[in-house]
């Protein structure tokens, strides 16, 4: 653990804060991608399938708890609760999300450090949590709906993914033999991703202005 691991992870934490206190709040998930949280859903169950049997910290724990009952939670606002659900967006919210999953899962199962259960699962994690932002910079970009809450969640997300890469070059440098290339490169990917959205987002912050997205 250090200083940026840490950064990265309360930055990932307020990101689900933010997005929790939009929906429970104002009782509204305007928005928001239902088809990004359930595949952050499965990201979350596909990862921590050890949360029972190997214990790190307690720390590790809390957080993966935590993260597993945050984004069920989301998934349930959005899919059940009666005032809540009403506010998704489902006609614009029509990227084919399960088209990610099965290339991520193969990916995993060609290209992984072990070929075990909980390693392939655990890499299939990592490459479906590089795109799993996809629909919902997809559903950004249609609907144009870049209320304050929504834009800090998102930025928030991509925020935690580079101070995770900040964390792997200071571990790289300080931490002998320390070498994960696919852990690596799926978070250099899901940066990437957010590219567009953090350039026009300093632009409006720096002109003072709404976030615009470009059609």
């Amino acid at each position: 653990m250090n200083i940026l691991r840490l950064a990265g992870d309360m930055t990932h934490l307020i990101s689900v804060i933010v997005l929790l206190l939009k929906i429970h709040s104002i009782k509204s998930c305007a928005g928001i991608s239902l088809k990004t949280q359930e595949l952050y859903a499965l990201v979350f169950v596909s990862r921590y399938l050890n949360i029972f049997t190997d214990f790190i910290s307690l720390y590790n724990t809390i957080m993966k708890l935590i993260f597993l009952g945050t984004s069920f939670s989301i998934v349930w606002y959005m899919r059940y609760h009666k005032i809540v659900r009403r506010s998704y967006d489902k006609d614009q919210d029509t990227f084919r999300h399960y088209f990610l999953v099965l290339p991520c899962l193969i990916l995993a199962l060609l290209i992984n450090e072990r070929f075990t259960f909980k390693e392939i699962m655990w890499t299939f994690s990592l490459y479906l949590e590089a795109v799993a932002i996809l629909p919902q910079l997809v559903l950004l970009q249609r609907t144009k709906n870049t209320d304050n809450l929504t834009v800090q969640y998102i930025f928030l997300l991509g925020a935690y993914r580079a101070l995770y890469i900040l964390n792997w070059i200071y571990r790289y440098f300080t931490e002998p033999d320390y070498l994960h290339w696919i852990t690596w490169i799926s978070g250099l990917v899901q940066t990437i991703l957010y590219g567009d959205f953090f350039y026009y987002y300093f632009l409006s912050w720096k002109n003072n202005v709404k976030l615009q997205l470009p059609a």
